[in-house]
């Protein structure tokens, strides 16, 4: 079975309590990562995985009104939540996303679906070289490079961020890294402040289509470039490799 995992948690550092914004006059950051997530053709099941803290019972109450499955788990220990959930629900392919990525592609998540099926990866991810947009992220991750990760996993840096013992030991995993055919990496979609709320409120006021796709944006954008003067000041950028043990 084909789940995705969405990671979420009030508590962030960076902007307290962010998934939960209102993106428009109704809806919330959460609610358009499960809207976009659930076009997806090639998921089989999503199921929002958050901690269990009482601060993200939010969380859940936004989920279950939603009719999406919900696990609870570790919140400092990310890594066994994902594990934990991943075997309650017998996934055998994982897709992880985050609850900040209000404007992910389900295409382009399809797309990396049909890569992990046809190439046989333990991993296709987005993240390893940045093309795309931040905020069009996806990591597709095999049940066995999860477990792996969750057995030997030994720094808190890969307990915390799930993926990062897979690309430090890219010679005991096949890893494919998927491309966009332009570097889009300097435009983000991620909500890390109230500037990328900002942002991300104008694209989707100015897209009637749903799901809102990366093309269409891209459409938005090249009409009115001045746009990405709103959160161009984006210096968050993590790096999951050779994290020092």
């Amino acid at each position: 079975m084909i789940g995705c995992i969405i990671q979420a948690r009030m508590n962030s550092t960076r902007l307290y309590g962010k998934v939960l914004k209102k993106i428009d006059e109704k809806n919330s950051v959460l609610y358009y990562v499960l809207k976009q997530i659930q076009e997806s053709k090639l998921i089989d099941k999503i199921v929002v995985a958050t901690s269990e803290l009482e601060i993200d019972d939010a969380i859940v109450k936004v989920a279950k009104k939603m009719n999406v499955e919900v696990f609870r788990g570790s919140p400092t220990d990310v890594l066994d939540r994902h594990y934990q959930c991943a075997k309650k629900y017998s996934f055998n392919t994982i897709v992880r996303v985050t609850s900040d990525n209000p404007l992910n592609d389900p295409q382009i998540i399809d797309k990396a679906i049909k890569k992990m099926i046809t190439g046989k990866f333990d991993c296709v991810t987005t993240s390893l070289l940045q093309t795309f947009p931040k905020g069009i992220h996806v990591e597709v991750i095999s049940m066995d490079a999860l477990k792996k990760s969750w057995k030997n996993s030994s720094i808190l840096y890969e307990r915390e961020y799930v993926t990062p013992y897979i690309y430090n030991n890219s010679k005991k995993f096949k890893i494919y890294n998927l491309i966009n055919s332009k570097n889009l990496s300097h435009i983000s979609f991620t909500i890390n402040k109230n500037d990328d709320l900002k942002f991300v409120r104008k694209i989707i006021s100015r897209i009637q289509n749903r799901p809102i796709l990366m093309k269409d944006i891209l459409k938005v954008l090249e009409k009115e470039p001045e746009l990405l003067e709103i959160n161009k000041n984006h210096p968050f950028k993590r790096s999951y490799l050779k994290i020092k043990k």
